[in-house]
């Protein structure tokens, strides 16, 4: 598995490289009250970044939080179910 992830982080890494060398030309984004001068290659990849950041924390908010508490919920509803160790026998002999 450690070694799927960094596949994927290393293909990911190069393609943030070949869209930062393909797209070098300057460019200048207006705020409105401010303007910042970059490069298309970075404004491209930091509007990729913002996306995946803003869906992630959609899907959190809009499924995996509700899920959880519904989970937690289910839990508490269920008897739990406590298993005692297994007692171990006594001896006398202390080692020595």
């Amino acid at each position: 598995m450690k070694v799927v992830r960094l596949l994927i982080l290393l293909a990911v890494l190069v393609a943030g490289l070949i869209i930062g060398a393909l797209n070098s030309d300057k460019m200048v984004l207006s705020l409105g009250f401010t303007q910042i001068t970059t490069t298309t290659g970075l404004a491209i990849i930091v509007a990729l970044l913002t996306g995946a950041l803003i869906g992630g924390g959609i899907v959190l908010a809009s499924l995996v939080i509700p899920l959880y508490a519904k989970l937690r919920k289910a839990q508490k509803a269920s008897p739990t179910v406590v298993v005692a160790p297994a007692s171990t026998p006594s001896s006398t002999f202390d080692g020595r």
